[in-house]
């Protein structure tokens, strides 16, 4: 139907209604609901077999689409993605199912292009510039015209701007907007990890604005109507490396059983809706932790200043004030807005060697503060004596530490080892951020909880496969709860194989998330759980602070500024950057990781086999904590077969199983910085001559991506001969309109085409 006859239909005749009833459909249009075809007529999506979502790209060149509606995603075959980058969002057509029972899309439209800017390695190659992303996901090269470098060299790494979006016959086009430096230059890993995923680098003039407004010091009008617990000996208790202070903790015995305060900073305070800061930080949603380098949430006169709760100064707090029982259950809480004063700044270290080891040095030297630290670590033993009567899940994982030397060059990659102090912490801000989801759901607020859904039927199914191997079993029924995994973790916890049944117990579980619909917490076996310890780097907390404050203020609850849609809104925007900033922190350590391994190809070690995929093994060196892949054409003397259920690759005829969890001796046989990718050989092993082959720079480009063809291309319509010959062609087409030149350069083309592909057919595929 053309717009002239949904005007008809609905009586639209003058301008005004004419002018909104067009606007109204060219919004649906954008958004994926009509569809408008050559006719310049328009459709129902939703009546056309056509599917609306998001594009997820692969490096070898294919994507997919996950529907916005839910439901299995559609293949992209490479053909479909010539005309789409990884995160766009699309308007794809089901035109079947594939041999491997996927269903199959062909690109109808594109809805909206999420690149406008990409990262990359700068190449030049026979007049042609390009850049390849860094983003792996990007499968294409962006062409650069010479007069877009703006200096930019062969080799650097360089910010663009996309100025033309790729089509079914062009590659993407862009133009030089940053160079960010040399590949290996220091610091280099962490300003592409930015700038590759989107963090938000720069504070706008708004807030810039704002904050210089902001004194240093908590203001005498700023304490007024709060309640005084500056006498109150609160502490804080972070790592050594720690700048911006959350929380601060008191505890000590009563008639009842324990009392237990947990001061937050007062972030609502300073950052009010609808104001720029508030605008920025909503943007980012989360402080991104990479090694030896923040991005913070707030700017640092707040997280590192004004809202921190440094030592021996008055700060603005939040608190929750809960009385629990001797059994350490919580019975009672309490919010409210007060001004303190930190007494001290510890560390997780020095906690630990005051309580746990009875350092005599340190214990003299907080003497004051030494019976309220030993209150503290009592509370703690009673918490975890509850914590495993609830059957919280607790897995035993290994997190590392990037330790640098001189010009920022890795000297050594350790474990970070987790002390009572650690866990004391953090059980007394799990208590905390419990009171408060109990205290939202009273009042029924809009507010985002932070929940965490159980396994899938289909994971507790192939779950309980794997374990039946073992002649171990899942208990719950179809829908296991939290203290059944705990039961089997403590079943398992002296087996030599424990680590690999902890593996796959982790990976059976769904990831964390922001919502305010409240389906409980699982992992934590929590009915009801949401963030309020750490508003200085979560906007969610910042959030749950303000409802807070809402009802503290006894304000109807339909006066508050969010409602029930706003909320899911926010959930699903603080979860996707929370999922963003992963992402970022781990290419970056990822990148680091490489660097480190540079110049250990050839050496051999010790690992664990971590992962098992179709392609191959990954394995885990020990005590560098740094991850490989031994690819499956590495394993010589068979066929092995990748068994998901068992997480193992078997031999075809020799029956050798390699295993998750399995020990292996390995060989670094190369490290690819672009790819961010280690391989290895089995040592002792004779590998194909292909896979230690020693390729350059530009060869690992080529073979990783394929896109040889249209460079020549480009180059070729650059040579003088190319465009005399072109205007040779244009002279014969008009004087006898033959075109039989034109011909024999498509076929010249496709020749060399043909070429390059068996070329590239030599490299191994992943």
């Amino acid at each position: 139907m053309t717009r002239e006859a949904i005007a008809a239909s609905l009586k639209l005749r003058d301008e005004d209604t004419l002018e909104a009833l067009r606007r109204r459909l060219r919004a649906m249009e954008r958004d994926g609901q009509l569809i408008f075809n050559r006719r310049r007529e328009y459709g129902l999506v939703s009546h056309m077999n056509l599917v609306r979502g998001r594009v997820i790209g692969h490096p070898d060149g294919f994507g997919f689409l996950v529907p916005d509606e839910g439901g299995d995603d559609l293949f992209l075959s490479a053909r479909e993605m010539r005309s789409l980058l990884h995160g766009d969002r699309a308007l794809v057509s089901i035109t079947g199912v594939d041999r491997r029972g996927r269903r199959e899309g062909s690109l109808v439209e594109v809805l909206e292009r999420a690149n406008t800017t990409l990262v990359g390695r700068l190449f030049i190659e026979g007049g042609v510039a390009f850049v390849v992303s860094d983003n792996k996901r990007i499968h294409q090269d962006i062409l650069v015209p010479q007069e877009n470098l703006h200096g930019a060299k062969h080799g650097l790494i360089v910010t663009i701007a996309v100025i033309e979006q790729p089509t079914k016959y062009r590659q993407p086009i862009g133009k030089v907007v940053e160079i960010l430096g040399e590949h290996m230059a220091p610091g280099m890993e962490i300003d592409v990890a930015i700038r590759s995923h989107g963090l938000p680098l720069v504070w706008t003039g708004e807030t810039e604005a704002e904050i210089a407004r902001l004194s240093d010091q908590v203001t005498e009008a700023d304490k007024q109507g709060r309640e005084d617990i500056r006498h109150l000996p609160l502490v804080t208790i972070d790592g050594e490396d720690a700048r911006d202070f959350d929380d601060a903790v008191f505890c000590e015995p009563n008639a009842k059983g324990w009392r237990l305060v947990v001061a937050i900073a007062d972030v609502s305070h300073y950052v009010q809706p609808g104001s720029a800061l508030d605008g920025d930080a909503q943007e980012r949603s989360t402080s991104v932790y990479f090694p030896e380098r923040v991005i913070p949430m707030l700017p640092e006169i707040l997280s590192n200043g004004l809202c921190s709760l440094n030592p021996q100064v008055d700060r603005l707090c939040m608190v929750c004030d809960m009385q629990l029982s001797k059994r350490g259950v919580l019975e009672d809480y309490r919010f409210y807005p007060a001004v303190m004063h930190s007494h001290a700044r510890l560390t997780y270290t020095k906690v630990a060697a005051m309580l746990v080891e009875q350092d005599q040095t340190l214990r003299q030297q907080y003497a004051a503060l030494i019976p309220h630290l030993e209150a503290l670590y009592d509370l703690y033993a009673v918490f975890r004596k509850r914590r495993e009567q609830r059957g919280a899940i607790d897995f035993d994982s290994t997190e590392t530490q990037i330790v640098f030397g001189t010009e920022r060059k890795i000297e050594r990659i350790v474990a970070v080892v987790r002390n009572d102090a650690h866990r004391m912490i953090e059980e007394f801000m799990i208590t905390a951020n419990v009171a408060t989801a109990r205290y939202l759901l009273k009042h029924n607020i809009p507010a985002l909880y932070r929940i965490h859904d159980g396994p899938t039927a289909e994971k507790v199914e192939d779950l309980r496969a794997f374990l039946g191997e073992f002649g171990l079993y899942l208990g719950g029924g179809d829908e296991p709860q939290a203290q059944d995994y705990a039961e089997l973790l403590n079943q398992i916890k002296e087996r030599p194989d424990a680590h690999l049944i902890q593996t796959v117990l982790l990976r059976s579980l769904r990831q964390a998330v922001y919502s305010p619909d409240n389906v409980g917490h699982f992992g934590l076996a929590f009915d009801a759980y949401a963030h309020f310890t750490s508003p200085i780097r979560r906007y969610p907390d910042l959030l749950v602070h303000r409802a807070i404050r809402h009802l503290l203020s006894r304000k109807p609850v339909d006066t508050f500024q969010y409602n029930h849609e706003s909320m899911v809104s926010l959930g699903e925007h603080c979860s996707q950057n929370e999922r963003r900033a992963d992402e970022a922190t781990r290419d970056a350590v990822d990148w680091l990781k490489c660097e480190y391994m540079l110049d250990k190809v050839g050496e051999e070690f010790a690992g664990t086999i971590s992962s098992v995929t179709s392609f191959g093994l990954f394995v885990e060196l020990d005590e560098i904590y740094v991850e490989g892949l031994i690819h499956v054409t590495g394993l010589a003397n068979d066929y092995f077969h990748f068994d998901p259920i068992k997480h193992r690759m078997l031999g075809e005829r020799t029956n050798q199983s390699y295993r998750l969890g399995d020990r292996l001796r390995v060989k670094v046989a190369r490290v690819d910085l672009d790819e961010r990718k280690i391989d290895f050989d089995l040592a002792g092993v004779e590998q194909p001559a292909t896979s230690k082959r020693v390729e350059s720079e530009r060869d690992t480009t080529r073979r990783r991506r394929g896109r040889t063809t249209t460079r020549k291309k480009a180059a070729k319509k650059k040579t003088g001969k190319q465009k005399e010959d072109k205007k040779q062609r244009s002279k014969k087409k008009k004087k006898k309109k033959v075109t039989g030149k034109k011909k024999t350069g498509g076929k010249k083309t496709d020749g060399k085409k043909s070429k390059k592909k068996s070329k590239k057919k030599t490299g191994r595929r992943r």
